[in-house]
């Protein structure tokens, strides 16, 4: 039997009868059109003045971040273990700024659990044994292949090792951080000409280490992210501002990809809770200046169908390509979840923000949404020129929970039945599998037919890449109802995960197929990902502890990064 919802605190309580207002009133905006004042440069070349920028901007924010410093800690103790934050190590271009300290000190997002309960040491003993194979094979390395018991490199910057440092570091693995550590000091050095995802790289790399910094205290996790945040900055120096989808962090050479000058409006729109956090962190202004540059870009463009972005954005005329066509899927899912999440960020003030989420929101319902046969699962599938496809990528599966992050903060009910109705259907994509586990793509059944299930997978669809996205979302669910039903639903995954994609000698592998229990056929391929977002919202799930990396204290970026929500001026 499903719970009912809890009633929000009082002080949520008076946000929700102030939101009609909000939405009501109507504010003429003026954006400044041209770009932002940024000192872009390559890296390897960075300038005395550029410096000298950096540095200014950095003592005009000293005063305003002394006056937060009495909310903010200084020295951090691990499960009784007082560690005292350690020395920036040097950039490794840039040795003038080696010995400065950051603006804002590590926030109190991460408080004292209590031990581990029966389910949270599955998540530990899983983790564990992806651990083992990633060490064993391929340590230093971006992926592990566990069934050839060797890696892959997509940027060769230790990939894998960074997404996992904060999971480490929740589930109480002292020993696995402090070599990871190690391994960081040591070995992490961005001077490489390598090509990397604007996008991919800041969710992981950058939202990886700001968020460690912000659990451990620890500096040397922040000097690495102003590092890498430096490199990517050449990735803006486009005619519309829209960045480009690919930079190089050695020479500072960025471009589009080879066959189009797109970028994903996905990819472009979900890298603002980083680099907001890291102009925070270090007053060094220019970072959040180029990516909310693009957020009002977007907010004004014409091509939106009652708040539903298309997937892509031209980079040279800053306009919408391939109108017409609207997903919750693939290249668009995180637009709408980082809508949400900045508003949060900032302590609510951004209204801009907050209006074109609910507008959206109100689009996929008007839009988007069915009902399958036979069970009438509620599903969101997707529209091209006015033709609607009943396909649902397992990515929408993180709008149940982010519809019911925003009801914990103050938004209508409503959002609630919808956020409920949908997790059912993400169950299910995995329920209705012979695995247990969820395809890549599933199809819905609108009509009644004789022996059909809700759920049909085309062969091209059928496998799974360990991805976060329904135990994310169960995550949320729970936080907010408290229905335990949902941790059920949760550990019933990680046991399938478990029986179908552990490898033997260390790792977890995705498969080829979840509708064959007797040969799912491994891939040969941990995502990082899996370690870095799927088994902490697992441990997480589990807890019976609700204030443990509390929703009201940290918002997650969309690689479950956790970073912290910004303290009233």
């Amino acid at each position: 039997e499903v719970l009912p919802v809890l009633p929000a605190p009082q002080k949520e309580s008076a946000e929700q009868e102030g939101f009609a207002d909000i939405l009501s009133q109507k504010r003429q905006r003026h954006f400044r059109r041209g770009p932002p004042h940024l000192q872009i440069r390559p890296p390897n070349t960075v300038s005395k003045d550029g410096m000298q920028d950096d540095a200014k901007e950095r003592e005009a924010a000293l005063g305003k971040a002394q006056q937060e410093e009495n909310t903010q800690r200084t020295v951090i103790s691990w499960r009784g273990a007082v560690i005292e934050p350690e020395q920036a190590t040097e950039l490794p271009y840039k040795r003038a700024e080696a010995s400065i300290k950051p603006l804002v000190l590590a926030s109190k997002i991460w408080k004292e659990p209590a031990p581990p309960n029966e389910r949270q040491k599955g998540v530990i003993e899983a983790f564990l044994h992806a651990w083992k194979g990633y060490q064993k094979f391929a340590w230093g390395h971006d992926e592990l292949k566990p069934v050839s018991k060797t890696f892959s490199e997509w940027f060769g910057l230790g990939l894998t090792l960074i997404d996992a440092l904060d999971t480490m570091w929740i589930l109480g693995l002292k020993q696995e951080f402090k070599q990871a550590r190690k391994w960081v000091s040591e070995n992490l050095d961005f001077q490489k000409n390598v090509d990397v995802n604007l996008f991919e790289s800041t969710i992981r790399i950058l939202g990886g280490l700001l968020s460690t910094y912000h659990l451990s205290g620890d500096s040397l996790f922040l000097t690495k992210a102003e590092d890498f945040g430096k490199r990517l900055m050449p990735a803006f120096t486009t005619p519309s501002k829209i960045p480009y989808s690919d930079v190089n962090i050695g020479t500072g050479f960025a471009h589009s990809p080879q066959w189009t000058s797109d970028s994903t409006v996905a990819e472009v729109t979900s890298i603002q809770l980083e680099f907001r956090e890291l102009s925070r962190l270090t007053g060094i202004k220019k970072f959040q200046e180029a990516v909310e540059e693009v957020t009002k870009h977007i907010h004004s463009l014409s091509g939106k169908k009652d708040g539903l972005v298309p997937m892509f954005i031209n980079t040279n005329s800053g306009l919408f390509t391939h109108p017409g066509v609207f997903t919750l899927g693939a290249r668009a899912d995180s637009y709408y979840e980082y809508l949400l999440k900045q508003w949060i960020q900032g302590g609510k003030k951004e209204t801009q923000l907050l209006e074109d989420y609910v507008k959206a929101i109100e689009g996929i319902k008007a839009h988007l949404l069915r009902q399958s046969q036979p069970r009438k699962l509620t599903f969101v599938g997707e529209l091209a020129h006015g033709r609607f496809s009943a396909k649902m990528d397992h990515l929408v599966c993180f709008l149940p929970g982010t519809l019911a992050l925003g009801v914990h903060h103050g938004l209508p009910a409503d959002h609630m039945d919808l956020a409920r109705a949908l997790m059912e259907t993400c169950y299910q994509m995995n329920q209705q599998m012979e695995t247990g586990l969820s395809p890549e793509i599933a199809h819905f059944n609108m009509y009644p037919r004789a022996d059909h299930k809700d759920v049909e997978v085309k062969p091209a669809d059928r496998h799974n890449l360990l991805r976060p996205e329904t135990v994310e979302s169960l995550f949320y669910l729970y936080r907010v109802t408290r229905d335990r039903k949902y941790q059920d639903w949760g550990w019933e995954i990680l046991q399938s995960f478990n029986k179908y994609t552990r490898v033997p000698s260390g790792g977890y592998s995705s498969i080829n197929n979840v509708q064959n229990s007797h040969k799912p056929e491994p891939r040969d391929k941990m995502e990082s990902f899996f370690v870095g977002e799927t088994l902490k919202y697992l441990y997480l799930l589990f807890s019976d502890d609700l204030e443990l990396l509390s929703l009201d204290s940290c918002v997650f970026n969309t690689e479950a990064h956790p970073l912290p929500i910004w303290a009233p001026a």
